[in-house]
């Protein structure tokens, strides 16, 4: 059945969406410097002529950046995307996209109007279909290009500041990767020469929401393509786990039988070619990743430096760092103390808070665990392992933001590392988004997890919605409202009179059955006897 249900969904090629926007990699928009795309609704830029945006010059951040990154003007993410555009699309009320042809996370409906609340759930609590179906949209993903978008093969210096672009195609699920990839790659600083201690999305601030971000993205990406608007990420739940519950053939992929690096071959995931692997290789080159085959999926769960990560977190280690109270703290790197960012992405000793670099712990922990394609930073989300894993992180964020109720102005303002201030636009996403914007509880940004969900919170997101529209029609039934208890009342009054008529009438009539004898009473009794 699954294959049957890939083979259908195959047929399906619709949008989607990742990084730079196919109508924004011309010469033309690089040379001009702007990213506003028409949207098919109105034909027009950003869906102006309709009100859902404009194009508008980028407002960067000024606030001042940590010193981890003595550079300035030699990475094409520094003030993301300024390099290559200075105007993109402004989306107003609750639309969203390169050309505000979207809607805005937790939003539905053709003005976008309309609330709604997804829930995610854990991968083993899904049917038998339903993880299939989750399997077969993975496939499909891996196997769909990308209509929207496209990657870029060489730097801005490398396509002679615009004027020679440099783009590739990519399906749906490796736009994703090269994104991953794209976001934690070393700065290239000509001849031989690196610089490694730059990381966009890890070990600072921006860790938990950017990943937030690009799971909805991903979700998103799901979504449309398979015109499934209900799909949601499963999350798998490794809290005291022995071993590599989801390696089955059944979900992930279990072991080669002769080859323990390798996937089973009766997992379709043992066909994946990875991307973006060879990091060594791209830096000797100075060239990014073009997204060519590199080789199948490597994992050899369990088989790892036992003295970096002694085994899979526990639910008390997951426990502490729910009750650390700071955010972030002293450097906002991985050298913070009692930071509960980078105690959760395993920097810190999941015990005391205390930065150990020798260690990896909680979210690192899993990626060392897979002892493969998951352990390179750049290339780990090659693994779909990743997509269940770093969903499962973000519910330990979600957990840490119920508890704590922390306002916006706790995330870092300045003085992060680069990529991490609060007003710093994530990289490589375009659309622009800031990382305070997801500095926020998933209810705002329309979904939720099963083991989360509080049974008064799921009653009151079912009736969201009807409230949301009861709202907006509000006027209408107050006016229904107002006239049919006028109409109830007239009816009322004209039924009142009718019955008082008819009663004086029929006086004259009734009054003999009044006056009946007692002989006729009396007749009346015996015939019934």
């Amino acid at each position: 059945m699954c294959l049957l249900a890939l083979g259908f969904l195959l047929g399906i090629l619709q949008p989607s969406s990742g990084q730079f926007p196919r109508a924004c990699a011309s010469s033309e928009s690089l040379l001009r410097k702007e990213c506003c795309p028409l949207w098919a609704g109105d034909r027009s830029p950003c869906g102006e002529l309709s009100g859902r945006g404009s194009c508008q010059e980028i407002l960067l951040s000024r606030a001042p950046l940590g010193p981890q990154f003595p550079f300035t003007g030699v990475d094409d993410r520094e003030d993301w995307p300024a390099v290559f555009y200075n105007r993109t699309c402004q989306c107003n009320s609750n639309f969203m996209g390169f050309n505000c042809g979207e809607c805005r996370f937790g939003f539905s409906g053709p003005n976008c109007a309309n609330r709604r609340m997804l829930m995610r759930r854990s991968i083993f609590q899904l049917s038998i279909r339903e993880k299939n179906k989750f399997l077969a949209y993975l496939n499909l993903a891996k196997h769909t290009p990308s209509q929207d978008y496209v990657i870029a093969s060489g730097t801005y210096a490398q396509m002679n500041n615009g004027s020679t672009p440099m783009f590739r195609n990519i399906n749906v699920y490796d736009l994703f990767v090269w994104m991953h990839y794209y976001v934690s790659h070393d700065t290239l600083l000509g001849g031989s020469s690196v610089w490694r201690d730059i990381d966009f999305a890890h070990e600072a601030p921006g860790f938990l929401p950017w990943h937030r971000l690009f799971l909805l993205l991903w979700e998103h990406e799901i979504q449309k393509i398979t015109g499934d608007e209900n799909f949601t990420i499963p999350y798998w739940d490794w809290r005291d786990a022995k071993g590599c519950d989801v390696c089955t053939d059944e979900l992930m992929g279990g072991r080669h039988p002769t080859n323990p690096q390798l996937l089973s071959p009766a997992s379709f995931f043992s066909s994946w070619q990875v991307i973006c692997s060879l990091s060594e290789e791209y830096n000797s080159r100075q060239a990014l990743c073009n997204a060519t085959n590199e080789g199948p999926i490597l994992r050899n769960p369990g088989n790892h430096d036992k003295t970096r990560t002694p085994r899979l977190p526990s639910s008390a280690e997951v426990e502490f760092c729910l009750t650390l109270t700071q955010y972030e703290s002293g450097s906002m790197d991985k050298l913070a103390n009692f930071s509960f960012r980078n105690t959760l992405e395993g920097f810190a000793n999941p015990q005391t808070g205390i930065a150990n670099m020798s260690q990896s712990s909680l979210h690192n922990a899993l990626h060392i665990y897979m002892n493969g394609s998951m352990s390179q930073v750049q290339g780990s989300a090659n693994d779909p392992i990743f997509i269940l894993h770093h969903a499962f992180v973000d519910s330990i964020f979600e957990q840490w933001l119920r508890r704590h109720r922390p306002l916006r102005e706790v995330y870092p303002a300045a003085n992060a590392p680069i990529g991490h201030n609060r007003e710093y636009y994530m990289v490589p996403f375009i659309p622009l988004y800031r990382n305070g914007e997801f500095f926020t509880p998933s209810r705002e940004l329309g979904y939720d997890y099963e083991y989360l969900a509080d049974p008064v919170d799921s009653f009151q997101d079912f009736l969201m919605p009807y409230l949301e529209q009861a709202r907006q029609i509000w006027q209408w039934l107050v006016g229904a409202a107002v006239v049919g208890g006028i109409i109830t009342a007239l009816i009322t009054g004209l039924i009142v009179l009718g019955c008082r008529k008819k009663r004086r009438g029929s006086t004259a009539e009734t009054q003999p059955l009044l006056m009946e004898s007692e002989d006729d009473h009396n007749l009346s009794y015996q015939s019934n006897l």
